[in-house]
């Protein structure tokens, strides 16, 4: 097993599956593929889940578990946050990669705007995302910013613990939900007692964690968490959802007093084969956006708003960061277009932007491929150089 988890690691894998019936696979520049050829026995996959979990007590009733989440390290091979879980009566494993080294800004290429929301001394800060975006990377990246650069305390509660951050300026606090805490409200509302400047939840999944979460940033501190929503706007819309209808109005209100940006990402194939490149919507909370999400009927608003705000304040839309990446050749047209919250309008856009480039005066002909790509030339095809092949590891055969 361990053979085979690392030559997945060594292909750059971020994801690996293992499932009762089925042979390993992972996933490699966001397409799941094959790593071997003999499927496995619902004797193997419970042998690997035992394999992988920590806890001795939860070892001996293995059997009566339906969802396990913990993590996993091997020399030589790496770190994982595990989720162990049944189907059709038998255990199946996800193992997350998570790397040694703790992830920048610079490194994920993410949009410079990030900065400035890392430096925010109070407030609730919000990652979202579907699964496998990159939302802990980021957050991850956003504490690793305040630790090199800010004398503070940053408090976590994580389920499992992912990055290892060690203190650098700051002071890092790193809590496991089951070991070092109960769950994540317990862990939140004891936080709020342990001297903490920046508090990060893993993942805020339901009405009582936002509800303790929203006190922490109304309290003076920095709250930086996730949810699984697409976009700035939904992401609002999603904790108004949360709450009783009689609720709604108070915690609207609350939140738009508190809510300080919300960073909305997608991992998308980049052009030349070489992995995948973050596509980044930015809403930055300012006096004119706490009247719409206060006002609740303006909620629409938002996301015109955002596009108008990127000169002034730093935001940006889907839209216009993916528009950004087609002229840098970072993704093409096609992907950028299955990608966009509007794909009409965004077409639209790119072909009036192709065609103010094309009759400037001093518009010259490109000399490359990446001149070409520069000047939104949509190419024929959104998904060429993607890795589509299987990895032809053949080590249960043997």
């Amino acid at each position: 097993m361990e053979r085979i988890i690392k030559a997945a690691v060594d292909r750059g894998a971020s994801d690996l599956h293992i499932k009762a019936g089925d042979v390993f696979r992972a996933r490699i520049n966001g397409k799941l593929v094959p790593l071997t050829k003999q499927a496995l026995t619902p004797e193997q996959t419970r042998t690997i889940a035992l394999h992988l979990m920590s806890n001795e007590d939860d070892k001996a009733r293995i059997d009566a578990l339906t969802d396990y989440d913990c993590s996993w390290s091997a020399n030589g091979i790496g770190r994982f946050r595990v989720n162990i879980l049944k189907q059709r009566s038998s255990f199946m494993v996800v193992m997350r990669v998570i790397p040694f080294e703790v992830p920048t800004f610079e490194k994920l290429k993410l949009p410079a705007a990030l900065a400035r929301v890392a430096e925010a001394e109070r407030g609730m800060v919000l990652v979202t995302g579907v699964t496998g975006s990159g939302k802990s990377s980021t957050m991850a990246a956003m504490v690793n910013y305040i630790n090199v650069h800010e004398n503070r305390h940053i408090l976590t509660l994580e389920n499992p613990i992912e990055f290892l951050h060690t203190d650098i300026q700051s002071s890092i606090t790193q809590r496991e939900i089951g070991s070092d805490t109960i769950d994540f409200k317990m862990g939140l509302r004891a936080a709020l007692r342990q001297d903490p400047d920046v508090v990060m939840i893993g993942e805020m999944r339901d009405a009582e964690t936002i509800d303790t979460a929203i006190k922490a940033a109304e309290t003076g501190h920095l709250l930086i968490s996730t949810l699984h929503t697409p976009d700035a706007q939904s992401t609002i819309m999603r904790i108004m959802a949360m709450f009783a209808p009689e609720e709604q109005e108070v915690v609207r209100i609350r939140l738009s007093e508190t809510l300080h940006s919300v960073v909305s990402q997608r991992l998308l194939p980049r052009a030349d084969g070489s992995g995948r490149a973050v596509a980044a919507e930015i809403l930055i909370v300012t006096p004119a956006v706490r009247d719409m999400i206060a006002d609740g009927r303006r909620i629409g608003e938002i996301r015109d708003y955002i596009a108008d705000g990127r000169d002034q304040y730093g935001m940006q839309t889907f839209d216009q960061h993916l528009s950004d990446l087609v002229q840098e050749g970072i993704v093409t047209f096609d992907t950028a277009m299955g990608a966009a919250t509007n794909p009409s309008d965004f077409e639209l856009k790119m072909r009036m932007f192709r065609r103010d480039v094309s009759s400037a005066p001093s518009a010259a002909a490109p000399a490359s491929a990446a001149a070409r790509t520069a000047s939104a030339e949509p190419p024929s095809s959104g998904l060429d150089g993607v890795t589509q092949g299987a990895v032809a590891f053949d080590f249960l055969n043997t």
